[in-house]
């Protein structure tokens, strides 16, 4: 708490002050708070997308592979994150794992530039975030009773059908709570990108870090610091008020 009590007093000050207008005045700032939640929807999307068929996979057809599963999910949790990054590094290299069966197989005549770019940061942060993603949707849909789509499916329901009638619209707390939860940690995200995406996309915690480290303008950095706590308030009452909604609906 006091940290961010600090962050607010020298954000406070006339230089402060001065700073906060530069950020939602200026069109380089400007563009960046617009990459760094660009980024953060973007990565939500990607981690929506591919993540809800695993979490109905884990909960409607994995068995007694569900343990495993789950231990996959949350192993790379327990990983620090620069070790994560470095694996990273590893395989989308110019002489990485996946440059060496793209051209073993044919497809590529010379190694794609994937690394310090917006591919691998982005990379990075869908194997960091789908976790959370996955599980939130997970935890929801074991609570939906699987009689529903099977009483759908004898009335005559396709599969699909099923899927976007029933099973999806109840499972939409789930995916609420896992966008929010992976959009902020996105929206704070900085150490994946420095080191997969070398600083090409520039977002709000990239310049925070700059800031404290580099130029040493603690001012400006409690500014940004505080614009990123805003938004991280923005998605927290965003989730408060689709909680109480759902639940008043139920």
């Amino acid at each position: 708490m006091l940290p961010l009590l600090d962050n607010l007093t020298k954000s406070l000050t006339p230089e402060g002050q001065t700073d906060y207008a530069k950020l939602l005045t200026d069109p380089f700032y400007l563009h960046v708070i617009a990459t760094t939640i660009g980024l953060s929807l973007g990565v939500t999307a990607i981690c929506l997308l591919a993540g809800y068929p695993v979490a109905y996979y884990l909960v409607r057809g994995s068995g007694r592979w569900s343990g495993l599963i789950i231990f996959l999910l949350i192993t790379p949790l327990l990983t620090p994150i620069i070790m994560r990054s470095f694996g990273w590094e590893i395989i989308l290299s110019r002489a990485g794992l996946l440059n060496s069966i793209l051209r073993g197989a044919g497809r590529i005549d010379r190694p794609l530039m994937l690394l310090n770019g917006p591919v691998a940061g982005v990379i990075g942060l869908v194997h960091v975030q789908i976790p959370f993603m996955i599980l939130s949707i997970a935890a929801v849909l074991q609570s939906i009773n699987p009689g529903l789509e099977d009483s759908a499916r004898v009335l005559g329901a396709g599969r699909w059908s099923t899927f976007f009638h029933i099973t999806f619209p109840l499972s939409l707390d789930g995916v609420a709570t896992g966008a929010i939860l992976v959009f902020m940690l996105t929206n704070g995200s900085f150490v994946t990108l420095l080191l997969l995406g070398g600083g090409s996309l520039q977002t709000l915690p990239l310049l925070v870090f700059q800031q404290f480290n580099t130029t040493q303008d603690t001012t400006m950095g409690a500014a940004m610091s505080n614009v990123l706590l805003v938004i991280a308030l923005v998605c927290l009452f965003l989730q408060l008020r689709l909680i109480r909604r759902r639940g008043l609906a139920s």
